[in-house]
């Protein structure tokens, strides 16, 4: 070695034992100001910019596991110990930063460890959420959705389950919900009454219930999914009017979502459970009144979401020769589907329970939204005339089944 190389190495030696005797020394200070107890802002606010700088820097010299537990245990102490939920959210989206960027795999540690997280993260918010502001509370619940969204894609994609972990699609679903809550709340108590709220503040809320049912349907929680479902309002006449110019009754529109979701995973045990818990939270009696009216074209009434998803569910228990009772159900259903919020991405159910259960090809430009939506996830007229009508008797045999739990 020549001796220009030999200062040189000296140099980048003398070099980077400075910069890691400057790390400890943030460290060391880092770990002060967690062990205080002081729990001012300021003080938070310190111990997240220099956690953030080491976090950054050992992500940056490919110390992963060094990265990932500061960032963890720095978020934790600041959510238990000190309340901080503001400051640590930004610790926990740079958790996420750093499994991305570093391709960290899903473990069974890591899991439990945003579980914990999560936990932590609600009742820090709950203990100090009575000295905030209304749109604090929401936008702070809004951060934490997009958190849990975004383990729900790292689970997707380093994990072993398609779409993400159980565990994380029903946090994700829960903290939907619960925002969905608050928007509702927040805007009744804006405009006096919920039916008064802004196209805009509605659409929000039904994002927010969209997304929920939809993550609880890829938790494989249908009992969840009816428990809410039970506590909405029934749909209102003009909801239930035949050609009606409005969306579906907000219960009945997510239940056929979530039915829809089911049933695209090819999940029609799950479905089967959702639709049996809808049947006694559907005020109208299925025989007499849900069955007849779907294939009557002239009562005034619109299809039956109910009959809809239990017709569909049998069907798909069937056969590829049942396509064209398939093929029936949606057109006889399509003016309601039509009018669902995101009515896009219902279509892009529909076109994979055709393609997966009865080989009915879309075309391209369908093929490729439809993947498009199903990968965003980690998701009335008259009754219409088959030839040869719909059975009658057959709907009534499907219906009497449903009810005494023969589908499973």
């Amino acid at each position: 070695m020549s001796a220009a190389a030999a200062r040189r190495k000296k140099q980048l030696a003398k070099k980077k034992a400075a910069a890691g005797g400057e790390e400890d020394a943030v460290a060391r200070q880092l770990q002060t100001l967690l062990e205080s107890d002081d729990k001012s802002e300021e003080q938070a606010y310190e111990a997240l910019q220099l956690a953030q700088s080491l976090v950054r820097k050992r992500a940056a010299s490919k110390d992963v596991n060094g990265a990932t537990e500061l960032a963890y245990s720095t978020a934790l102490t600041l959510l238990t110990k000190k309340n901080r939920v503001s400051v640590s959210s930004q610790l926990l989206v740079l958790l996420l930063d750093v499994f991305t960027e570093c391709h960290v795999e899903e473990t069974d540690d890591w899991l439990k460890r945003l579980v914990e997280l999560h936990a932590a993260f609600k009742s820090a918010l709950e203990a100090t959420q009575a000295g905030m502001s209304p749109i604090e509370v929401i936008r702070l619940n809004r951060l934490q959705r997009d958190w849990l969204r975004r383990c729900v894609h790292w689970s997707s994609e380093y994990g072993t389950i398609r779409y993400g972990h159980f565990d994380l699609q029903e946090m994700l679903g829960q903290q939907s919900w619960a925002l969905a809550t608050l928007l509702h709340s927040h805007s009744s108590e804006a405009d006096g009454q919920a039916a008064d709220a802004g196209p805009e503040d509605e659409d929000d809320i039904m994002d927010a219930r969209c997304d929920a049912v939809i993550h609880m349907a890829l938790a494989e929680k249908p009992e969840a999914i009816a428990e809410w479902l039970a506590a909405l309002p029934a749909p209102t006449a003009a909801e239930l009017k035949q050609g009606h110019t409005c969306p579906p009754g907000v219960r009945d529109a997510l239940f056929t979502r979530a039915i829809l979701c089911f049933v695209a995973m090819e999940n029609l045990r799950d479905g089967n459970k959702l639709a049996r818990a809808y049947i006694p939270i559907e005020s109208r009696d299925l025989k007499t009144d849900l069955i007849k009216s779907y294939v009557s074209k002239d009562d005034g009434v619109a299809p039956s979401h109910l009959v809809f998803a239990c017709s569909l569910l049998r069907v798909c228990e069937k056969d590829a020769r049942t396509g064209p009772l398939f093929s029936w159900l949606l057109r006889s259903f399509k003016k309601e589907l039509d009018k669902f919020h995101k009515a896009q991405i219902i279509h892009s159910y529909t076109t994979k329970i055709g393609k997966v259960y009865f080989n009915i090809q879309p075309p391209p430009s369908m093929m490729n939204m439809m993947e498009n939506m199903m990968s965003m996830m980690g998701g009335g007229g008259g009754a219409g005339g088959m030839p040869g009508g719909l059975n009658p008797a057959m709907m009534q045999a499907a219906m009497a089944q449903m009810q005494q739990g023969g589908m499973m």
